[in-house]
């Protein structure tokens, strides 16, 4: 018998499954305990959170697994095919500005959170932000802002380019991971206080209600009893989708790296937009949304987003495993960085949110569109609503745009902060 922790993929699988079927079961207990715990806390919080206490208290290794890439590179395709059958692009349109102000506002908060974290932890434990060359502290924190503005691809165009010593990178890994994931914890709590949250920002939510309205009701207008062709039919739309769109997103990347300089060298602004990942999740969306124009669409009927549902919950655990809730405490100082750095981005979405009376809905996408990327922003999207999931796949391809160059203009005011 394999000793603990688990580290085999297939019983790792076995123990994500495990937990969704045990919060959606005793979540469709509406009366005695469960009753009351579910009114407070999401199930997807605890999709979530079940997860990360397996992965903390050492029942299961995530280091070596690749659910998390399974999950990403072909269960989210798949997803996000299967959840934009039924789009509407004229009522998405129909949203308008508010999602990018708050996307921008959102983008804004990580470039000014930054510089302002580091001048608050230099008054009580200076040497937290100290160091020199390429040990410098703010080098390392350039290569998180790159991950929350973006991806990945950005956290990696700016390692390249203010060199920070790699030996210590794996410690700005774990706060953007550590810092991140509570942050997106938060977020999935909110999702479902999402009624009390709009009524105290004042928000006008009639477009979105417009939109989930519409959806539902085609839904309703097409539902019909699913059969094994269906399914099939549907398997098929998803993974054939998912198949074309690595293979053209991966051929798309190579052809814009070998022919443009300005996105094949990692210090210049443009170069994340060389990741495979990024077009991948680009041409899938777009199968999705030309699929919208043909019959495939009635396959909504069927259950399509209700599948496509069920893939976005098996990422959700798969994210939720790489949150190791014991290591939090194990660089207090720069996790005290991060989280205050996430606090200024997350207070100045609430503020703007309030301005302009914009709904939770904007705040919880336009966060996740710059901390969470394309991984994260359909899912705290379709929380609210399937037929939402498209608006923050807009809006995360639209942080891999700008994202090398506010890290770049982060990381220069970090500098300027940790010589003050």
């Amino acid at each position: 018998m394999d000793q603990l922790p688990f580290t085999e993929d297939t019983v790792i699988f076995g123990l994500l499954c495990l937990c969704l079927g045990f919060v959606f079961y005793t979540s469709s207990i509406k009366t005695g305990f469960w009753g009351k715990f579910y009114n407070i806390v999401p199930t997807v919080l605890m999709c979530y959170l079940l997860p990360a206490i397996l992965a903390s208290v050492g029942i299961v290794d995530e280091s070596s697994s690749q659910t998390y890439f399974v999950a990403s590179r072909y269960l989210l395709p798949a997803a996000l095919i299967l959840m934009t059958l039924s789009i509407d692009l004229r009522a998405i349109m129909n949203l308008g500005s508010k999602a990018l102000i708050m996307f921008l506002t959102g983008t804004a908060g990580i470039i000014i959170g930054g510089p302002i974290a580091i001048l608050i932890v230099s008054i009580f434990s200076p040497e937290t932000v100290g160091g020199s060359g390429v040990d410098a502290v703010w080098r390392g924190l350039a290569t998180i802002a790159g991950s929350w503005i973006g991806g990945g691809a950005n956290q990696a165009a700016m390692l390249e380019v203010f060199k920070y010593n790699q030996e210590n990178y794996g410690g700005m890994v774990l706060i953007d991971i550590v810092v991140a994931n509570l942050w997106m914890a938060v977020i999935l709590f909110g999702v479902g206080k999402t009624q009390k949250i709009d009524k105290w920002l004042k928000a006008d939510t009639s477009s979105i209600e417009e939109l989930k309205q519409k959806v539902s009701t085609y839904t309703e207008k097409i539902a019909r009893v699913t059969t094994l062709k269906d399914f099939i039919m549907m398997l098929f739309y998803a993974f054939a989708g998912v198949g074309i769109s690595h293979f053209i997103g991966h051929h798309f990347a190579a052809f814009l790296q070998d022919n443009f300089e300005v996105i094949r060298n990692p210090q210049k602004i443009l170069s994340s937009l060389g990741s495979e990942f990024l077009w991948m999740v680009v041409f899938a969306t777009l199968i999705g949304i030309g699929l919208s124009f043909t019959k495939a669409k009635n396959y909504e009927g069927a259950g399509a987003s209700k599948i496509g549902g069920m893939f976005i919950y098996i990422l959700v655990a798969t994210i939720g495993m790489k949150m190791d809730l014991g290591k939090v405490l194990e660089n207090p100082g720069l996790i005290a960085i991060g989280l205050i750095w996430i606090s200024i981005h997350a207070l100045l979405l609430i503020l703007v949110a309030k301005l302009i009376k914009a709904p939770f809905f904007f705040l919880a996408v336009g966060s996740q569109a710059n901390v969470g990327g394309a991984a994260s922003a359909p899912v705290v999207a379709a929380e609210f609503h399937p037929s939402l999931t498209s608006v923050g796949i807009l809006l995360a391809v639209f942080g891999y745009v700008v994202g090398t160059a506010g890290a770049y203009l982060c990381a220069l005011l970090m500098e300027v902060a940790s010589k003050v």
